[in-house]
C-alpha cells in the first residue's frame, strides 16, 4: 500500500511539473509573439520607405502663367524656371494657348526648333513692329546683293590687273628681242668695217710699193 501511495505521489508530482514547464513555455512563446506582432516590431522590420520626390518648380510658362505645372507640361521642356524672359518674349508677341497649339501639332523633335524659331521672331517683332522679321531679312538680302556687286568688282578689277600684267610682258618681250635684233646687225656691220679697212690698207701700201718700183730698176 506504502509502494502504491509512493508512485500515485511521483506520478502527480511529475504531471504537475510537465503542466508548469508546458505553461511557462506557453506563456514564452505567446510574449514572443506578441513582442513580434508589436507596432515598434512592425516598424522595425518593415524596409525603408523611399525618399519623398523632390517637387521642382514650375516651368517658366506655369509661373508666368500663374497656374499649377503639371508632369506632363508641354511647356516645362522649352521654358525652364531659369529663362522666365524667353517664354515672356513669345507670350507677348504669339500668345500662350497658340504657342501651346503650335507645339502639340509638333512632333517632339521639331518642338525646340520652333520654339527658337518663336522667340526670334519675337525679338524681331519687338524691335520691328511693323516688318518684323521680314525686315531683318530683307536687310540680310540686301547686305548679300552688295557684297556679291563688290566681289564681282573686285574680280573685275583683278582680270583687268592680269591683262595689264599680260600685255607689259608682251612688250618686254619685243623690246628684248628688238634689243637683240640691233645688237646683232651692229656687230655684223662692225665686221664688215673692219674687213673694208683692211682691205683699202693693202691697196695703199701696193700703190706705195708700185711707185718706188721704177727708182729700184
Amino acid at each position: 500500500m506504502e509502494c502504491s501511495d509512493y508512485k500515485t505521489t511521483t506520478i502527480s508530482s511529475l504531471t504537475a511539473s510537465l503542466i508548469n514547464s508546458s505553461s511557462s513555455f506557453s506563456n514564452i512563446v505567446s510574449a514572443t509573439t506578441t513582442s513580434e506582432l508589436s507596432p515598434r516590431s512592425i516598424l522595425s522590420n518593415t524596409p525603408p520607405s523611399p525618399p519623398p520626390q523632390v517637387i521642382l518648380s514650375p516651368c517658366a510658362a506655369c509661373k508666368i502663367l500663374r497656374r499649377r505645372c503639371v508632369d506632363k507640361c508641354v511647356l516645362a521642356p522649352y521654358f525652364p524656371p531659369t529663362e522666365p524672359l524667353k517664354f515672356t518674349i513669345a507670350h507677348r508677341v504669339f500668345g500662350a494657348s497658340n504657342i501651346i497649339k503650335i507645339l502639340q501639332e509638333l512632333p517632339e523633335e521639331h518642338r525646340a526648333d520652333a520654339v527658337n524659331s518663336m522667340v526670334y521672331e519675337a525679338n524681331a517683332r519687338i524691335r520691328d513692329p511693323i516688318y518684323g522679321c521680314a525686315g531683318a531679312i530683307f536687310q540680310l538680302q540686301k547686305q548679300i546683293s552688295e557684297l556679291q556687286a563688290e566681289f564681282a568688282k573686285a574680280q573685275a578689277e583683278i582680270l583687268n590687273l592680269k591683262c595689264q600684267n599680260s600685255n607689259l610682258l608682251a612688250l618686254v618681250c619685243m623690246e628684248v628681242s628688238e634689243y637683240q635684233e640691233n645688237s646683232t646687225s651692229l656687230l655684223s656691220s662692225d665686221h664688215i668695217n673692219d674687213y673694208g679697212n683692211n682691205t683699202s690698207m693693202c691697196l695703199e701700201d701696193n700703190s706705195v710699193y708700185a711707185a718706188w718700183e721704177p727708182l729700184w730698176t
